[in-house]
């Protein structure tokens, strides 16, 4: 049987490193596993995107920094000094060999499976400013992308000053680069109410913590340590307009009245960050113990796809473990000890670290709540996708984007069951429709308000509702990073082909030797004939 010379069967890759283990996240976690794999004796590989690029944060990306990154950030050299003095472990990692790339964002894992297997290996794709991107081999890969914020939409939250709760924090601790002095914190969850103290910490005033729950989900010593600080917690409370000048928020109205503020902090709901997971194909579950959608793991942290494990918030978020950075270092060393042990480096294991046990409030009607009173009870309507501009009842009725000027041309009613079918609705369907979720920050900001208006249309569990699909790469890239910096020249022999659609339903062997693109309007006798 002949071979296809268009398929990628029999091309090489071009790799340029290769890593026993690649850990992907220099936070606590991601730190404590490089180290852990360098003292086993594994050549380790540790990247990290941070200090994100100033043009990646103003996209609100990876984080919802929501315009409030102060003029430092521009400064490249002071960041990466910055972050090296807010993690000392960095210099142990140094020290032990442990290869440290900062500024190094990881868009995309990938490994053989049932539709791929032509690969030389497991392979990472790595994107930094000054190489570009390339591809790294790797034989164990542990992932510790940490967590980001859900966004909430409500009139004005648009404005420059409404943030998400772990950016405002990495930002004003780790960075002090947080363009803010007084905050009003949105939650009262966990991760909402050590948001309101570190930024305390930092000289940020908080000015009030608001909740739309007659009390607050988060524990009670936190609720007593803000209050004795002199915090106000109001409950049965949601935003609903912003006020704002030519810098962004000046201040919020709430339902019960005005608060001056230039911050204002989404506190509602920290999820694990599972783009490269769900990327890379690993299997993905609703937890609400672990804060969400959450990767499927063992007792070794290791996920469905074999050479993959996941540690940290990106593979759970809790209450106990949000307050006490030692869980995830735990669960770190355990998992770099298992991947040590399966690349032949036996040692002694280290304790695993405790489980999250059952969720301490209902997450799926708190995220409800939230999302009810403040997009679907709001006065206007305000964009859920900020991006690509799509309102609540756009995404509710399915409506196409409105740049295609369909408002007037199409009274039918449009409904989710009449487009959609039976069974739960489909973010990633809704998105093809509607285009929420497609704009530069990747859904980051409106994925888990599209979750829950959908199934507060279908009535169902916030867990019926399946994950938007994420795709590689999981960053976004400059068009020109996607050319490779060397090819295998039987790639470049059959670009044209490849991308010659007119062609795609005419056998290889029928193909004209040459053609072009642009002569495919004259007819030419194929090579057959």
């Amino acid at each position: 049987m002949s071979v296809d010379p268009r398929s990628v069967a029999g091309k090489t890759l071009s790799v340029a490193g290769h890593a026993q283990l690649l850990v992907i996240g220099a936070g606590p976690a991601g730190l404590a596993a490089a180290i852990e794999g360098a003292q086993r004796g594994l050549s380790v590989v540790l990247v990290d995107e941070n200090p994100v690029p100033f043009e990646t944060m103003g996209e609100s990306v990876p984080l919802h920094f929501g315009g409030r990154v102060g003029g430092v950030a521009r400064n490249r050299n002071a960041m990466m000094e910055a972050m090296l003095e807010s993690a000392p472990d960095l210099a142990t990692a140094f020290e032990l060999g442990v290869d440290v790339r900062l500024g190094t964002a990881c868009w995309g894992l990938y490994a053989n499976g049932a539709n791929l297997g032509w690969m030389p290996g497991p392979l990472a794709g790595l994107a930094d400013e000054e190489s570009g991107t390339y591809l790294v081999s790797f034989e164990r890969a542990i992932v510790a992308t940490g967590r980001r914020d859900m966004g909430l939409a409500f009139p004005g939250w648009e404005a420059p000053g409404v943030m998400g709760a772990t950016a405002a924090v990495q930002l004003a601790t780790r960075y002090g680069a947080l363009a803010g002095t007084r905050a009003v914190v949105l939650g009262t969850t966990a991760e909402a109410l050590l948001a309101a103290l570190a930024l305390r910490a930092q000289g940020i005033a908080v000015a009030a913590v608001i909740e739309q729950a007659p009390a607050p989900v988060g524990p009670d010593d936190l609720v007593a340590e803000l209050r004795a600080a002199g915090v106000a917690i109001r409950c049965g409370e949601v935003v609903r307009a912003v006020e704002t000048d030519l810098d962004g928020v000046r201040g919020v109205t709430t339902s019960a009245g005005v608060l001056a503020c230039d911050l204002v902090v989404l506190g509602i709901g920290a999820v694990p960050m599972v783009d490269l997971l769900d990327a890379a194909g690993c299997v993905l579950a609703f937890d609400a113990a672990r804060g969400g959608y959450a990767p499927v793991l063992d007792e070794a942290a290791r996920t469905s796809v074999a050479v993959v494990q996941a540690v940290g918030d990106c593979a759970g978020i809790w209450p106990a473990k949000s307050g006490n950075v030692a869980i995830a270092e735990m669960e770190a060393r355990y998992a770099a000890a298992v991947a040590a042990s399966a690349l032949g480096e036996a040692g002694e294991a280290p304790s695993a670290a405790p489980p999250p046990g059952e969720a301490t409030y209902d997450i799926d009607a708190y995220r409800k709540d939230w999302v009810r009173a403040s997009v679907i009870e709001a006065a206007g309507e305000p964009y859920v996708c900020q991006c690509e501009e799509v309102t609540a009842r756009e995404i509710l009725d399915v409506r196409p984007p409105r740049y295609l000027d369909w408002q007037g041309a199409d009274n039918r009613p449009r409904s989710l069951a009449s487009l959609l079918g039976e069974g739960p609705p489909h973010p990633d369907q809704i998105k093809r429709l509607t285009r929420a979720g497609m704009g530069p920050c990747q859904g980051r900001r409106c994925r888990e308000q599209i979750q829950a208006l959908l199934a507060l249309q279908a009535a169902v569990p916030l867990d019926a509702v399946p994950l938007a699909g994420y795709r590689a790469p999981v960053r976004p890239l400059p068009l020109k990073a996607a050319a490779p910096q060397s090819e295998d020249a039987a790639f470049g022999e059959q670009w044209d082909s490849w991308f010659g659609m007119p062609r795609q339903w005419v056998p290889f062997w029928d193909v004209e030797e040459e053609y072009t693109v642009a002569g495919l309007a004259v007819e030419k006798p194929h090579a057959s004939e």
